[in-house]
């Protein structure tokens, strides 16, 4: 973090970059052993502020429970594990792509896409939102009657992985 100024506005801390880029610029303050110090509670804040995001995302995504693929037995399971490990990079999102996994109750559905979701937000700053069929179901039917296109029109702009099952 070589540049405060910029930093501190990226933060929308803009009263505190104006007063360090004057302090700088004034010279009659010695900004060297501050440097350190800003450098650091900046590093915090960024830190912070990503964890606080982090947890916002998975409370936002709705999963039934938390996931991950270091957890799921690819070995008791007849899933590709090639194909899951490619879905897990997220590249389908790039091109806003949905994942809808099918099969029977006890496959690793839930787990996988939980796992993938997971990993979305964690480490791409994804954003996700698990439905059961049958949720989906009910809500597009529910909006059909009422609040049309609102659910629909999010699933069109697709932001990370979603999950049918």
């Amino acid at each position: 973090m070589s540049n405060i100024t910029a930093e501190l506005n990226s933060l929308r801390l803009h009263g505190m970059s104006s007063a360090w880029a004057e302090l700088v610029t004034q010279g009659t303050t010695p900004t060297e052993p501050l440097q350190w110090i800003i450098e650091h509670l900046l590093q915090a804040e960024f830190t912070e502020r990503g964890m606080k995001s982090i947890r916002h995302q998975m409370a936002m995504a709705k999963f039934p429970v938390h996931r991950d693929l270091a957890g799921f037995d690819f070995s008791s399971s007849s899933v590709d594990q090639v194909l899951v490990k490619q879905l897990a990079t997220l590249a389908f999102t790039d091109t806003a792509q949905n994942a809808v996994f099918i099969g029977g109750p006890g496959t690793g559905k839930t787990h996988i896409a939980t796992a993938i979701a997971v990993s979305g937000i964690t480490t791409k700053g994804k954003r996700v939102r698990f439905y059961s069929t049958v949720d989906l179901v009910n809500l597009l039917e529910k909006e059909k009657t009422g609040r049309q296109g609102r659910t629909a029109g999010a699933a069109d702009e697709s932001f990370g992985p979603r999950h049918s099952g």
